[in-house]
């Protein structure tokens, strides 16, 4: 079979409905262009919906709505949050605008996700320390739930709320809720690259309507409701626009239907990889991945940056898993608890860990030439 090499595979970009410029067409038609506009009510009613809660905060981020939730949450300067390290640094720069410093917690290899026995080790270390987290922040990675199952109570003994960043685990569920459900406060992201997108945007949730009440209006420069501009506590530029809302009002029907793709995509990689050297990203039986990208896990031994080399050489894009926040110069002095001493495994699944293209408007034939060439490596080593 000859392949177009001219063109280029990526690794998750967006795709369109057919339905997004008629949205955007309204905005402009009604010269709406604004943080404010029928787009954003209607979306945010969407996601409402989608969610089965009574409000939800569209907002310029995924990243503002952590950060607002952790203010929501009473994080401040000089308090402790507890984080998860392997992630993408999104879910830890808000512990940092609030000035407050992160605690990193290892993941577990059953679901790469925080680990319950490293967190209980950080909270036992915490207290002998005096060094209560304020808040613990747990992430849905690559939209694999976490197990909360697991987590929640242990966060519950000790009475310490949870953000959870959700925003790889749009359309994801764990026995049987939505992820985006389990923190007290969450945080969605609509990057042009995720399950559905605004072109960039995110979605606060919480689990107290006061609460999204408070970060709109925190997001909304925390100006008063009078006919003059008056401020008692600060605030952020965080709305997302109407014209960004528009797009997403046309791909919220489809978030379900792009994550079964990406389930789809995910095992077609695995009947026709798993005879080689690689393992697979985990899933336990309450949870329900959306797949946001299909992750291997190559041998110890192997080094994963010449396969992505050798992607690149026909035009595949792939990249390594996140590197851990405990291993970036940022925070080279930061506390990190493990399960067991002298184990890291965040940094194993980052050394050995490979993102494949995995966007839900991957054609079958993109797909093939992805296996076709990683087959080539294996066969010519």
């Amino acid at each position: 079979m000859k392949y177009d090499m001219s063109k280029r595979i990526y690794l998750s970009q967006p795709q369109q409905t057919g339905g997004e410029m008629e949205y955007v067409k309204k905005a402009f038609s009604t010269n709406n262009l604004t943080l404010f506009g029928d787009n954003i009510t209607e979306f945010e009613h969407r996601m409402a919906q989608y969610y089965n809660v009574p409000k939800t905060l569209a907002v310029a981020s995924g990243t503002a709505a952590l950060h607002m939730g952790l203010r929501a949450l009473g994080v401040g300067k000089g308090d402790y949050v507890f984080a998860q390290s392997f992630t993408f640094i999104a879910s830890t720069n808000p512990i940092l605008y609030l000035g407050a410093t992160p605690i990193f917690i290892d993941s577990d290899e059953d679901n790469w996700n925080m680990s319950p026995e490293a967190l209980k080790k950080a909270f036992e270390w915490a207290k002998k320390e005096h060094k209560m987290p304020k808040a613990v922040v747990i992430v849905d990675l690559y939209g694999l739930p976490a197990a909360y199952d697991e987590l929640i109570p242990i966060c519950k003994e000790y009475n310490v709320p949870i953000l959870e960043d959700a925003a790889e685990a749009l359309g994801s569920m764990y026995d049987g809720v939505k992820c985006g459900l389990f923190g007290d406060c969450a945080g969605i992201s609509f990057n042009s690259n995720k399950i559905i997108t605004t072109g960039g945007g995110g979605l606060a949730l919480a689990k107290e309507e006061a609460i999204i009440d408070k970060m709109r209006y925190w997001s909304q420069q925390a100006r008063e409701p009078l006919p003059y501009y008056e401020h008692y506590e600060s605030g952020y530029q965080y709305r997302m626009s109407n014209i960004l809302a528009g797009i997403g009002c046309a791909q919220v029907p489809q978030i379900d239907a792009y994550a079964r793709r990406r389930k789809e995509i995910f095992e077609y990689y695995k009947a026709r990889l798993s005879d080689l050297p690689v393992s697979f990203m985990p899933s336990s039986k309450k949870a329900q991945p959306n797949y946001w990208l299909s992750v291997v896990q190559l041998e110890e031994k192997e080094d994963v940056l010449p396969l992505i080399a050798y992607l690149e050489e026909d035009l595949i894009e792939t990249r390594m898993a996140w590197k851990p926040m405990h291993l970036q110069p940022i925070f080279q002095d930061a506390v990190y608890i493990t399960a067991k001493e002298g184990t890291d495994v965040s940094q194993k699944l980052f050394l050995h860990g490979l993102c494949l293209p995995s966007a839900s408007v991957m054609t079958r034939e993109e797909q093939d030439r992805v296996i076709k060439r990683i087959r080539e490596y294996y066969e010519n080593k």
